[in-house]
């Protein structure tokens, strides 16, 4: 268990949370955990919807990582259940379903990408098929009589769906009470989540009370904006810097984040106090960024790996291999954008889009030292991004 006493360690808790429900709760089971010599049970939930873990949940796993330092235990539940009916948080439409293998694959690669960040011997790995997989209907509709329609209609997310006559299935209103029915299976003390958690986690306070147990505190935290700089970050958005990435891929990303935006990432995913941000400020933005981009490439890859992949960025970028003078333009990015409509609409010398199809297939266009042969992939999700048409053709191009 931990040394610090139950204020300090929620000061600890506290940093760089978005809302606790409730502090008093919260100091009130770190002291019978500290007199009893019993750690807290923490609970974090990821479905397996994707097989990539990304900065954005690295945030939760950070702070995971401040329970487990302090002597607490955490409850890493891969939704593998859940995760065949889908998050509706956030969601402006039914998430397309996913196949049992599907989740199992994604399943796994979790189970390696978490060890990055937590400890594996103050960690329980659980699978909510365990429970759930030998639910009856009988028990799945006595679950459903504990929340009304109404009351799940006043989520932000549904209410929109259904005031605009978007499809809400059925499943999407269990979800929820599946999410708070496997906090009663875990006997979790606190569950953390982002803000979109919020619903669901304090539902499960009240489920856990109509099973008898004592709530969980319910710990969000702020969403990560990925590297568009406005939406979550997300696979699904190709917005997102992997867990997995290389340690090249890492920093060279970590680097086109925007100078506003950097900040928040220093406030999420490292431990930096109020003050070294302040005295970061009062230097250049772009040592202040190779100095992020090192050290949580660092955080996840190793500091030797860290200093070949800043050592790899300097010989690209700081070189000055992309001129100082480029042509700048602004494009208006609207829905999904090709590296070809990036490219015809940035060039001043290619006279045509077949002119700009050829250059692509030759492999005469790169962005921020990519190169891009394939005409119909998708633009990097980035709000800089510096292209390189042809041999002499040189443009900044930002993203609005």
């Amino acid at each position: 268990m931990s040394f610090k006493e139950p204020e300090e360690q929620l000061q600890v808790i506290k940093l760089g949370t978005e809302e606790v429900i409730s502090e008093e709760e919260l100091l009130a089971k770190l002291k019978d955990s500290k007199a009893k010599n019993r750690p807290l049970r923490i609970k974090a939930g990821f479905d397996p919807t994707a097989p990539d873990l990304h900065l954005g949940h690295c945030v939760l796993l950070k702070k995971l990582r401040e329970f487990q330092d302090l002597g607490h235990t955490v409850l890493f539940l891969i939704g593998d259940f859940t995760a065949m009916i889908g998050d509706p948080s956030g969601r402006s439409e039914t998430r397309p379903p996913l196949t049992e293998e599907e989740v199992k694959q994604n399943a796994l690669t979790y189970e390696r990408q978490v060890f990055r960040i937590l400890d594996r011997e103050k960690t329980e790995v659980m699978f909510n098929s365990s429970w759930l997989s030998d639910m009856s209907a009988a028990d799945l509709l006595k679950l459903s009589t504990l929340e009304t329609v109404a009351r799940m209609l006043e989520r932000d997310d549904f209410s929109k769906r259904y005031d605009s006559g978007v499809s809400i299935t059925v499943n999407e209103f269990l979800y929820p009470l599946i999410q708070a029915y496997d906090s009663v299976n875990m006997k979790a003390d606190v569950e953390f989540g982002g803000t979109d958690q919020k619903f669901n986690i304090l539902l499960g306070r009240g489920v856990q009370k109509h099973f008898n147990q004592a709530p969980q505190v319910a710990i969000l935290l702020p969403i990560l904006e990925g590297l568009d700089g406005v939406r979550k970050m997300s696979k699904s958005l190709n917005n997102y810097i992997a867990v997995e990435d290389s340690a090249v891929d890492m920093y060279g990303k970590l680097m086109s984040v925007s100078d506003e935006l950097m900040w928040k990432y220093y406030r999420l995913l490292t431990s930096r106090s109020e003050n070294e941000l302040g005295e970061l400020k009062k230097g250049h933005p772009l040592e202040a960024k190779k100095a992020l981009a090192f050290e949580l490439t660092s955080w996840l890859h190793g500091a030797k790996e860290a200093e070949a992949a800043a050592e790899d960025f300097t010989t690209k970028f700081s070189q000055r291999e992309f001129p100082e003078d480029a042509r700048e333009v602004v494009i208006k990015k609207d829905g999904d954008m090709t590296i070809l409509d990036l490219v015809s609409e940035a060039s001043e010398k290619l006279k045509s889009r077949n002119e700009a199809k050829r250059l692509i297939a030759q492999g005469g266009v790169s962005i921020d030292g990519e190169r891009f042969s394939d005409m119909s992939a998708p633009v990097p999700a980035r709000p800089v991004l510096n292209l390189k048409i042809g041999k002499k053709e040189f443009v900044t191009v930002k993203i609005r």
